[in-house]
């Protein structure tokens, strides 16, 4: 998922690291696609994804999604790591326009400081794909992960384990469409359930998101002994504040409740005596692949719709622990619908293995 990326990052020359992140990562041009619309069957149909940020589970998953529905298509697909940087990211469009590419995926960043790179790119007839920032512009394909259903499903999961009467700490950080959707959700919980009550909102987002939020969380619980439940919607997030409950031994009176999964997200929700109790997420290898088949799909000449949604599942630690799962790929073979999804595919478009 995402969340508000600010500028926590080291100053770079942009367009030497975008250079050398290209180079680092592009493919040997591939061949044609036998019964691929053109210009997927002579091969060699660059792509370039660009990102706010790399680091973390879900981003490291969510680029090997999207490479690997990339090596299935034949794409020579560039990836620029993300770091956190809204100029960089900028330079990074930029390069990716000269060198070439024919689709740009966009994951994360801010709107405000893409837009007009993001035109440049439009103006000379590359395709565009967005997951996780609103580029407000109806010729770029939004991909989502249902923001407000991730947000639905692990209240609800919250309701049905507390009840509607209990005092809350929020993490969460403004200014990011992600984050934003998922606290229009809390906000009408807490609208409709007035004994709830937020007795405190804390969050921020750099490299080292999980340990900042970790040191947020342990001054909140100690101004706060009464919350019990914390609504964290987002896995670094979540992560940190487990690290705070466990630092403060006081797990066997806080449960935590959050947005998306990895293998490591599995290992501390399923731990002893854990207080992270339920998650709400979609594979986000599967994301991924689906962005680059947006993009595919709008290089074929073939209708996207405007706004592209992966559902997510909710993932208990009851059901991680009853299932024996331990990483990813056991979930992926546990529950089906969280490894697959039907959104923007064609019948020339071949699946990705992960």
């Amino acid at each position: 998922m995402s969340i508000r990326f600010t500028g926590h990052s080291i100053a770079r020359t942009s367009s030497a690291f975008a250079a050398m992140a290209l180079l680092a990562t592009s493919p040997v041009m591939a061949a044609g696609l036998t019964g691929a619309p053109a210009p997927f069957d002579k091969g060699g149909v660059k792509i370039a994804l660009i990102s706010y940020i790399s680091a973390g589970d879900f981003f490291q998953a969510y680029q090997a999604g999207a490479q690997s529905q990339a090596k299935a298509l034949g794409v020579d697909l560039q990836i620029f790591p993300g770091r956190q940087n809204a100029a960089e990211q900028r330079e990074q469009i930029l390069q990716a326009i000269n060198l070439g590419a024919k689709a740009i995926v966009i994951d994360h960043g801010q709107p405000e400081a893409l837009s007009d790179v993001v035109q440049q790119a439009l103006d000379k007839g590359i395709k565009v794909v967005a997951f996780d920032v609103n580029l407000n512009n109806p010729k770029i394909p939004q991909v989502e992960q249902s923001d407000h259903k991730l947000a639905e499903l692990a209240l609800q999961q919250a309701l049905k384990e507390n009840g509607t009467s209990f005092n809350a700490g929020y993490v969460y950080v403004a200014g990011f469409a992600p984050l934003d959707r998922r606290n229009e959700v809390w906000e009408k919980v807490k609208a409709e359930h007035k004994d709830i009550v937020e007795k405190a909102r804390f969050g921020t987002v750099s490299d080292t998101t999980a340990t900042a939020t970790a040191d947020q969380a342990k001054a909140v619980f100690r101004a706060n002994p009464d919350i019990t439940v914390v609504f964290a919607p987002y896995d670094e997030f979540a992560r940190g504040v487990k690290l705070a409950v466990s630092d403060l031994g006081i797990a066997d009176k806080v449960k935590i409740y959050s947005a998306d999964i990895s293998t490591a997200d599995i290992q501390e929700i399923v731990e002893k005596d854990s207080p992270w109790v339920a998650t709400a997420a979609t594979n986000p290898a599967v994301v991924g692949a689906v962005s680059i088949r947006a993009a595919a799909l709008q290089l074929a000449g073939e209708a996207v719709p405007h706004q592209i949604v992966v559902d997510p599942v909710l993932v208990t630690q009851k059901d991680l622990r009853d299932a024996g799962v331990n990483t990813i790929e056991d979930l992926a073979k546990k529950i089906p619908a969280f490894s697959t999804s039907t959104a923007v595919t064609a019948s020339w478009i071949p699946s990705a293995a992960f």
